[in-house]
């Protein structure tokens, strides 16, 4: 392609959003022009120029979806194999898959329309050949054959029992928010079980109230995980911590002087006092391909 051509490509492709370039490869959906979502579907930008597809009105990517994927590839940078636990619409495999070029993801959901939505998205983003999406309950043995190893394996769990708060008005949003298929310490079994040597493990919860923290610590403890790092998530300056990003390993995979050591690092906070975007937050959404 001659340099006229590839600068009115690029210019097609909007390489610039509000003075921040796109990085990134540019994925094969995108050079076939803009699709047209379905009624009630949107189309929306994650990574460079990769894109997901989402329901107006049902579950939607938030913060801690992406920083699921930011946390867990940042502190296992070199996996080839990844996966990504109840995949939803594939927020959180698919910015590790930007982040992680050469590595090959299975991920697991169990609702329909997520896998559908799913589905389309990996097609734009030209993922297909190495980004296998499987329906059904990660719990089920017949969905991960126990031979199946992975280097990096992330999740983004639902936070809350069934029956403890309003449970929304789209059935997508309450898979999302409420533990129908299981709960973090189930995430953390099937990480354990995944993981391959020296793997690591990425989630997010809340740690307020401090019995959501607890949960998080007892389950790990029983899947015989050690959290080696803790990072808690402030999501205005001056307030306290509701969620933490979490990155585990198997606690025999580690020297015994580190099978009861966490390190805590300091609090990720995502807008300031003035509802601007927190400096380091801005650094962090340019790391996984966002505009800051």
């Amino acid at each position: 392609m001659g340099s006229t051509k590839l600068h009115a490509f690029m210019n097609q492709l909007e390489a610039y959003f509000r003075g921040w370039a796109k990085p990134g490869p540019v994925p094969p959906g995108a050079k076939s022009g803009e699709p047209t979502p379905e009624p009630g579907e949107t189309l929306d930008a994650i990574s460079g120029y990769y894109r997901l597809f989402q329901l107006e009105k049902g579950h939607r990517f938030s913060t801690d979806d992406v920083l699921t994927a930011w946390y867990g590839t940042s502190w296992c940078p070199s996996a080839r194999t990844v996966l990504d636990l109840g995949s939803g619409i594939g927020t959180v495999g698919m910015i590790a898959a930007w982040r992680l070029p050469g590595a090959h993801f299975v991920t697991v959901e169990a609702q329909e329309e997520s896998i559908r939505l799913a589905r389309k998205s990996a097609r734009w983003n030209g993922l297909e050949g190495r980004y296998e999406i499987r329906q059904g309950d990660f719990r089920d043995p017949a969905i991960l054959k126990p031979e199946e190893k992975f280097d990096l394996v992330l999740g983004s769990p639902p936070y809350f029992p069934l029956g403890t708060g309003v449970e929304g008005d789209h059935p997508q949003k309450v898979a999302c928010r409420f533990e129908v298929r299981g709960t973090v310490a189930d995430y953390c079994t099937t990480a354990t079980a995944h993981l391959e040597l020296g793997g690591f493990f990425a989630c997010v919860f809340p740690i307020s109230p401090a019995e959501q923290a607890e949960r998080v610590r007892e389950g790990a403890r029983l899947a015989g995980l050690t959290i080696v790092r803790l990072r808690p998530v402030t999501l205005r300056e001056g307030e306290r911590p509701l969620l933490a990003l979490f990155g585990m390993m198997r606690s025999e995979d580690l020297p015994e002087s580190n099978r009861a050591r966490t390190w805590n690092e300091p609090e990720l906070i995502i807008r300031t006092k003035e509802g601007t975007v927190h400096p380091e937050y801005s650094a962090v959404k340019l790391a996984f391909g966002f505009p800051p």
